[in-house]
């Protein structure tokens, strides 16, 4: 059996992002890792077409996290079964998402399907959002300051990985990238910065 290895970042994750994926799946024992740059919704991706052709039988195929493979559940689940057609297993390994058991391949429906429904929730905010905006005829003008509800809203975006900064930034109402990263990392995680500000309104720091 060989573990296999495919990590995805964003064009607008950094390096930093992909480092962490491939220093997981080496230390997981993967032979060989493929890797893409590339939203998790695009079909045109070259690292994960080179991967399915050089798996074979009795192979596993490893990411870090579910949605490096593909972000809707659908596609996952067909992606997946094509795999084990051709006697090839699946692994993520931040979730207990092992397609070599029962359970693990009833884990992986059920994450796939509450991983897309988060998406289409996030996506429904920022429509409302912008519809609010518009409502109160806010078609950009002077930066505000980053807020705690603003830096909330602004995870929710980044967790929508086929949005880019220059998006986020202006959907917050036309703050600079470089507001945007003194209080978050590409990936949407608090800097200290981040975390400062949420602390001192009383607020836990964790996405809701």
């Amino acid at each position: 059996m060989g573990l296999i290895g495919y990590a995805r970042i964003s064009t607008v994750e950094g390096a930093q992002i992909l480092d962490r994926q491939l220093d997981a799946l080496k230390a997981a024992g993967c032979e060989r890792i493929f890797e893409d740059r590339a939203s998790g919704a695009r079909n045109d991706r070259p690292g994960l077409a080179a991967c399915l052709d050089f798996l074979r039988k009795g192979d596993v195929l490893v990411v870090l996290d579910l949605d490096r493979l593909g972000r809707l559940a659908a596609e996952l689940i067909m992606l997946i079964d094509q795999l084990e057609s051709r006697g090839i297993a699946f692994r993520a390994l931040n979730a207990p998402m092992d397609t070599t058991t029962p359970s693990g391949r009833a884990f992986l429906q059920i994450q796939a399907a509450f991983a897309e429904m988060e998406r289409n929730i996030i996506r429904q905010r920022v429509s409302e959002g912008l519809a609010a905006a518009r409502a109160r005829g806010r078609r950009g003008g002077r930066p505000r300051v980053m807020t705690p509800d603003k830096l909330r809203y602004a995870r929710h975006l980044m967790a929508d990985r086929a949005r880019s900064i220059p998006e986020i930034c202006k959907e917050l109402g036309g703050i600079r990238s470089s507001t945007l990263y003194h209080y978050l990392h590409a990936d949407g995680s608090l800097k200290a910065a981040g975390r400062e500000l949420l602390e001192k309104t009383g607020l836990d720091g964790k996405a809701p």
